[in-house]
């Protein structure tokens, strides 16, 4: 199985269109410590020329336009894709916006739960996919699934699915927007382990906290990819770059003691990456004293272009 990261930064990317902070300066300004990211998004193949797609960013036309795998081939039709599903983890506009860029009457298979569909489906605008073209299929809150394109053929890609604690969507938050544990329906927010010879990925790339289930589910993985959008739950504060921290968006912080270092300290998981990065993370600079620690204590950090094998 091949794993290409097309996009590792939270939702608004990396720079951020209006962030004008020292980290976002500095990647305008071609900082070589500082790497432009994509909002995230990852795409997996289990023969190099059909991919599945984990999550539509609002940024699929660029990492389509920057990764030869997802374009289409010289031996496909006029118009065609090599990507033959989407796998949505949640309903952030981050997570969804990208589908209204996949609109030109193309066919393939979009899978989510139960609560992801129902927002899609009470919002018109997601009409532009022709249900003719674009299967919708259900995913479950918990199990195994193995990953069909739009005419019921195998992608060679097998999912499991399981519930991970998250929040609302921002924009479906309404009179929650107040409430800090706002949090979303079960299978609103889903983790994946992808298998292949013997060996797993997990993706998670939300999660507002580390229970017990979701430990268990990260165990034995050989690669984690997994929340890292703030490195401390107040930095957006302190920054001056928002009002909310990590806790209240819905993401666990990187550092601290009950941060995802320290949760997962012990667990069972072998390469570990944290995804999903905010603009505001000083781990981005990786001359900085936290991008150290996040090293020393053995997780990488994702970036545009990584490629993984299972």
């Amino acid at each position: 199985m091949w794993i290409k990261i097309v996009g590792s930064a939270a939702g608004g990317g990396f720079p951020q269109w209006n962030a004008n902070d020292r980290l976002n300066r500095a990647v305008r300004a071609g900082t070589s410590d500082v790497r432009p990211r994509l909002q995230t998004s990852v795409a997996a193949s289990s023969d190099r020329r059909r991919w599945v797609l984990f999550n539509a960013s609002p940024d699929i036309r660029q990492q389509i336009a920057e990764n030869p795998e997802l374009q289409p081939q010289p031996d496909m039709p006029v118009r065609a894709t090599p990507i033959a599903a989407v796998v949505l983890t949640g309903a952030e506009v981050d997570q969804i916006a990208g589908l209204l860029s996949l609109r030109e009457r193309q066919a393939f298979a979009l899978y989510a739960t139960e609560p992801v569909l129902a927002v899609l489906a009470s919002n018109v605008v997601f009409d532009v996919l022709d249900p003719r073209l674009v299967v919708r299929r259900c995913l479950p809150a918990e199990g195994i699934i193995d990953l069909l394109d739009a005419e019921g053929l195998e992608t060679g890609v097998r999912i499991e699915v399981f519930a991970v604690p998250g929040k609302v969507a921002l924009f479906l938050e309404g009179g929650a927007r107040s409430d800090p544990e706002a949090r979303s329906d079960e299978g609103g927010t889903i983790g994946i382990r992808l298998a292949a010879e013997n060996r797993s990925l997990v993706l998670v790339p939300c999660c507002a906290a580390i229970d017990d289930p979701v430990r268990q589910r990260m165990t034995g993985a050989d690669i984690l990819l997994f929340d890292g959008t703030v490195f401390t739950d107040d930095e957006l504060i302190t920054g001056g770059g928002g009002v909310k921290t990590g806790a209240r968006m819905g993401h666990m912080a990187m550092s601290g003691p009950h941060g995802a270092i320290a949760c997962l300290k012990d667990a069972g998981v072998g390469r570990r990456i944290f995804i999903h990065i905010n603009n505001s993370n000083p781990v981005l600079d990786e001359a900085s004293a936290e991008h150290a620690a996040v090293r020393a204590a053995g997780w990488e950090i994702a970036h545009d272009g990584m490629e993984l094998v299972l």
